[in-house]
């Protein structure tokens, strides 16, 4: 004797129903944007950026009397890892290798120049000028050619980057970028070449006002 078998018929909730055509539709919709199958929803849904910034506000004038005689391009390869103790990178840490670029500028303060530091002849045809030594200005970080070549972060610095206000920052790195693009400039002979231009500057303009004879040496 055979006993029937009974089919068990599981219908699909209701609400399972909307939420799985849901799913279908944003699936669909977003392949529609991503693989240009549904033309003009990219410009439709992109993105639109408003520029609602203040006007700027001039806080302070501050008068000049430096003569920027040289300026120096450099780049450096910044390679910045973070461990943290007694976890495993994969957890928690980073590493960053970022290309800084940026210029130091070289010049001469001649507002510091007195007036027992030049000597003019009588017949105004000999001048002797002692000027400071040159010095090094603030390096600056080009944002243009300065970038990230790769990041890693363990997972919970990428958990935390959810939650921060800037995420993936690389603060620390231009910081250390600019740290050794200043150092780079004061090995080089970024100041001797500032000297070598504000001394060719001050004889043709010397020259050109009719002495024939210009001595500038630098001090301290």
């Amino acid at each position: 004797m055979t006993t029937p078998i009974k089919r068990i018929n599981k219908r699909m909730p209701g609400w399972a129903k909307v939420v799985s055509a849901l799913v279908l539709v944003l699936v669909v919709f977003f392949a529609g944007i991503r693989f240009s199958v549904l033309p003009g929803l990219k410009d439709l849904f992109g993105t639109e950026t408003n520029d609602r910034s203040g006007p700027a506000l001039l806080q302070s004038i501050q008068d000049m009397s430096r003569y920027d005689a040289a300026s120096g391009n450099f780049q450096i390869v910044v390679d910045l890892e973070k461990d943290a103790k007694l976890l495993p990178d994969a957890i928690r840490g980073s590493r960053t290798l970022y290309v800084g670029a940026g210029t130091v500028d070289a010049y001469v303060d001649l507002g510091k120049v007195g007036e027992d530091d030049v000597t003019v002849n009588e017949d105004r045809t000999s001048a002797t000028l002692r000027l400071p030594h040159a010095a090094l200005g603030k390096p600056s970080l080009d944002p243009d050619r300065s970038y990230a070549v790769s990041k890693q972060r363990g997972l919970l610095d990428r958990l935390g980057d959810l939650f921060s206000d800037n995420p993936n920052s690389e603060q620390a790195v231009q910081k250390l970028a600019v740290k050794r693009i200043g150092d780079a400039a004061k090995d080089s002979e970024l100041t001797a070449r500032a000297e070598t231009n504000t001394t060719g500057m001050l004889e043709g303009l010397l020259h050109s006002l009719g002495f024939k004879e210009v001595k500038v040496t630098y001090g301290a």
